[in-house]
């Protein structure tokens, strides 16, 4: 199951924020904080897994963004790292050549996006074309 799930630009601004378990404001930052700081520095040549307390933080970066979930440690991680990058291609081809600013700007539009993909903290759709009719 899905934690939750951050996107951050590498100075550790939180551009995106969706948490499927029940967290205090203070919690919340203090993960966001933590999580930036854990994958912010790790060198690129290392996996894009990492623990993080009792759970699995599996993470992207493109271009800028730092694309991040947690999901629990017996889950599959490579089934994640492949939906993050789904996530960036539905983004891409929904903005043609998504950017920080499409974020920040359309974050209404996003989290939509968002919760096409993933409901509950489970992945509901893992096929671009479904995800993409459905937008239409």
């Amino acid at each position: 199951m899905i934690r939750f799930i951050l996107l951050q630009n590498r100075a550790g601004k939180t551009r995106l924020a969706k948490y499927y378990i029940p967290l205090d404001d203070s919690e919340k930052h203090s993960l966001e904080y933590e999580v930036h700081r854990l994958i912010a520095t790790r060198d690129p040549k290392f996996t894009n897994f990492v623990e993080f307390k009792t759970n699995k933080v599996i993470y992207r970066r493109y271009a800028g963004l730092f694309f991040s979930m947690c999901v629990d440690v017996t889950d599959n991680e490579l089934a994640y790292l492949e939906s993050v990058h789904l996530f960036v291609e539905i983004l891409d081809h929904y903005f043609s050549n998504v950017c920080e600013l499409d974020l920040v700007f359309n974050f209404h539009k996003v989290y939509l996006l968002l919760d096409e993909f993933i409901m509950g903290g489970e992945l509901q759709e893992t096929s671009k074309k479904v995800d993409n009719l459905a937008l239409t």
